[in-house]
């Protein structure tokens, strides 16, 4: 039987690292390991059971079994922006460790060269998202921006289980490849509502609402189809009811409901 974990999952990527020398690769590599180890062990989460896949500038993880998903995205990413502004300083601009960093929780499995599954495939996709990489380029004094699934930030941030208010994060929209979905974006020490975001927030929001067109016709067509109808142009859900139009509310099981009214006819 296949290895199969359900785990909070983070990503994180450098920015800039292909425009620098060997030598500021090989110092932004170290730094990268060495902080996300620092930042790990200063919050409990136990950096040595950690699952790592690493690719240069880029680092995908699997936490172990019962870590803290509120702990990730508060403290860790505090210490981790911390760490990164300790390590700038002094530093270049050009040769800055600016990290974006994704976080996730879903299953896993290890393959022959890296974990399989779809929550890595959806960590990845935020990770590389145009959306996310204008937001840190939005912010040029920012170390990190932040992006959390839809899972984590309804059961993790809007529950209040971090010191990071919800309106201190942002909703977007991620159309990476074969991936259309919401993801929310937080970037320590800046007003993320408000950053530019230009064309990569705008054309994120298109696609998906182009994709989520087209999948509402599709089921239209499907339900026509089964029922040996014509095909009509199916009514967006979020559309008032027009003068006319007939409403019909069909109720399933035994109601009790003593002096209700139903309908109203003229």
């Amino acid at each position: 039987m296949q290895t199969f974990w359900r785990r909070p999952l983070l990503a994180v990527d450098a920015k800039g690292y292909g425009g620098v020398d060997a030598v500021t690769q090989r110092q932004l590599q170290e730094a990268i390991e060495r902080l996300l180890g620092e930042s790990a062990a200063a919050v409990g989460l136990d950096w040595e059971r950690w699952k790592l896949q690493e690719g240069g500038d880029s680092v995908f993880a699997v936490l172990p079994e019962g870590a803290s998903e509120p702990d990730l995205v508060d403290p860790f990413m505090r210490r981790l922006d911390a760490g990164l502004r300790a390590f700038n300083h002094g530093r270049k601009r050009e040769s800055w460790l600016r990290l974006r960093a994704a976080v996730h929780f879903g299953t896993a499995s290890p393959g022959p060269i890296g974990f399989v599954g779809r929550a890595p495939v959806e960590v990845g996709r935020m990770l590389d998202s145009a959306v996310l990489k204008a937001a840190l380029a939005a912010a040029p004094d920012a170390c990190l921006a932040v992006a959390v699934s839809p899972t984590v930030f309804n059961e993790v941030i809007a529950q209040a289980f971090t010191t990071i208010r919800t309106e201190e994060f942002r909703e977007v929209r991620v159309v990476e490849k074969e991936h259309s979905g919401r993801a929310w974006i937080w970037v320590p020490g800046y007003d993320t509502g408000a950053l530019d975001l230009g064309a990569a927030a705008v054309s994120g929001a298109a696609e998906a609402a182009a994709g989520e067109e087209a999948a509402g016709k599709a089921r239209a067509a499907e339900a026509v189809s089964a029922g040996g109808g014509e095909a009509v142009d199916a009514r967006p859900l979020d559309a008032p009811t027009a003068p006319g139009d007939t409403v019909v509310q069909v109720y399933t099981g035994t109601i009790h409901a003593q002096g209700a009214v139903f309908g109203i006819s003229k």
